[in-house]
C-alpha cells in the first residue's frame, strides 16, 4: 500500500522516488523497525488496558501440581499479548508488502484464520475463569480445514488452473537449477511441481519427489508442518519470553532464506529454488521478527504480559506456512528444533502415560516445565533454551552454503 502510494505521489508531483524504498532488502528493514517501534511504544498503553479487562493468565496444575506453587506470581499477568503482535505485523504488511502477491494473500489469511482461533479460545478462558476454552479437538480441526484449503491451493491441478489467470492470485513458480559438472541449466516448474520436492539441509537438490497418488503424501506433509509448528509454538509459551525469543531467531533464518530465494543468480549458486516474490516472505518474516522482539521487551522476565494462544498459534502457523512455501520444511524443523522438541516432549509424555500404565518419562511435559521441576530457576531455563536455539539457527545458515 505504501509502495504504491509512494509511486502515485511521484507520478502526480512529478518526483523521482528512490527505487531502493521499492528493494526487499529495505522493505524487510523497514518492517522489522515497524513492527519493534509499534510494540515497544504502545506496549504500555496496551498492557494498562489488558490489566484493565482482567485478561489474567490461568496456571495448569491438574498435571503438574508443583506449577501453581512456581508461577504463583504469573496468575494475574495479562494474556492476549498477540493482539499486540499480530496487528503491527499486519500494520507492516499493508505498509511495505506488494497486496497483489500470491505470498501476501497466504501469509495475511493466515495470520487472520490461526489469530482467530487462538483469540476465541483466550477470549472463552477470560470470560469463563474456569474453562479451558476451545477444546484441543476444535482448534485442530480449524486448523486442518486451513492447512488442507492451502494443500488444495498449491497441489491441486484444478485449483491452481483456476486462478492461474488471476494476477492478484496466480500461484506461485520455482525455477530450479541443475549443475552438470561446469554447465548449469534451469527448469521452470509450476506450483504442484514445486511442492511435490523436498529438501534437505546440506544436500544439493530434491532428495524426494513426489507425483501421482504420492501428492496425498504431499498434502499430508503440508498439514502436519502448518498444524504441527503452529501447536508446537503454542505449547513453547510458558515461560517468560521463552517462546518469543526462539520466534525471533527461526523467523530471522528463514527470513534470510527466502530473500536469498528471491535473488536468481544468489540461488543458483547456493543450489537452492529460485521463487520469484519470494521477498515478500522474507518482509514479513522480518516483521514478525521485529513484532517479537519489541514484544519481548514487555514479555522477558519478569513478563508483564503474554502472548496467549492468540499469538502463539498464529506465528507458529505463519512460521510453518513460510516453510512450505519455500520448500524448507526440514530446515524448518532444524532451526526450530526447541519448538519440535517442546513438541515431542508432550507427545511422548502423553504416549507413555497411556500406554505404559500411568507411568510418565518426563517430570512434566512440556520439556520446559521438566527442567523447572528439576530445580533450574526459570531464567536458567530460557537462556539454555536460546542458546540452544542460536546455535540450530547458525547450523540452519551454515547448511545453505556447504551444499
Amino acid at each position: 500500500m505504501m509502495l504504491i502510494l509512494l509511486h502515485t505521489i511521484g507520478l502526480q508531483l512529478n518526483l523521482k522516488i528512490p527505487s531502493v524504498f521499492f528493494y526487499a532488502s529495505t522493505r524487510m528493514i523497514l518492517a522489522a523497525m515497524t513492527t519493534l517501534f509499534i510494540t515497544i511504544l504502545l506496549g504500555p498503553k496496551f498492557i494498562k488496558k489488558l490489566y484493565e479487562l482482567k485478561t489474567g493468565q490461568s496456571i495448569r496444575v491438574e498435571d503438574c501440581p508443583v506449577l501453581a506453587e512456581l508461577h504463583q506470581n504469573k496468575k494475574d499477568t495479562p494474556t492476549m499479548g498477540g493482539i499486540l503482535i499480530l496487528a503491527s505485523m499486519l500494520i507492516a504488511m499493508l505498509l511495505w508488502m506488494d497486496l497483489s502477491s500470491s505470498y501476501t494473500l497466504i501469509l495475511a489469511i493466515t495470520t487472520i484464520w490461526l489469530g482467530l482461533i487462538g483469540g476465541t479460545d483466550d477470549f472463552l478462558k477470560m470470560k469463563h475463569k474456569n474453562s479451558k476454552g476451545l477444546s484441543a479437538r476444535r482448534k485442530m480441526v480449524f486448523q486442518t480445514i486451513f492447512a488442507l484449503l492451502l494443500s488444495l491451493y498449491l497441489l491441486c491441478p484444478f485449483v491452481t488452473n483456476s486462478v492461474a489467470s488471476d494476477d492478484v492470485f496466480a500461484p506461485p513458480v520455482a525455477k530450479e537449477y541443475i549443475q552438470n559438472g561446469k554447465n548449469s541449466s534451469s527448469k521452470t516448474l509450476d506450483t504442484q511441481a514445486m511442492m511435490s520436492r523436498y529438501y534437505l539441509p546440506f544436500f544439493k537438490g530434491p532428495v524426494v519427489v513426489l507425483s501421482g497418488i504420492g501428492l496425498l503424501v504431499a498434502g499430508v506433509i503440508t498439514w502436519f508442518t502448518v498444524t504441527g509448528a503452529s501447536n508446537a509454538v503454542n505449547l513453547t509459551d510458558g515461560l517468560d519470553g521463552l517462546a518469543a525469543g526462539c520466534i525471533v531467531m527461526v523467523s530471522f533464518v528463514l527470513g534470510l532464506v527466502a530473500f536469498l530465494s528471491n535473488h536468481a543468480d544468489i540461488a543458483r549458486y547456493l543450489n537452492i529454488l529460485y521463487l520469484e516474490g519470494s521477498g515478500e516472505i522474507a518482509v514479513y518474516l522480518f516483521a514478525l521478527a521485529g513484532a517479537s522482539l519489541g514484544f519481548l521487551w514487555y514479555n522477558g522476565y519478569p513478563a508483564k504480559v503474554f502472548m496467549g494462544d492468540i499469538g502463539s498459534l498464529s506465528l507458529g502457523g505463519v512460521l510453518g506456512v513460510s516453510a512450505v512455501l519455500l520448500r524448507k520444511e526440514i530446515l524448518f524443523a532444524l532451526i526450530g528444533g526447541i519448538f519440535v522438541a517442546e513438541a515431542l516432549s508432550v507427545i511422548l509424555q502423553v504416549g507413555s502415560y497411556k500406554l505404559r500404565n500411568r507411568k510418565r518419562i518426563f517430570l512434566c511435559a512440556p520439556l520446559h516445565h521438566h527442567f523447572e521441576y528439576k530445580g533450574w530457576p526459570e531464567m536458567k531455563v530460557v537462556m539454555r533454551f536460546w542458546i540452544i536455539g542460536f546455535i540450530l539457527a547458525m547450523i540452519g545458515l551454515a547448511s545453505l552454503k556447504f551444499q
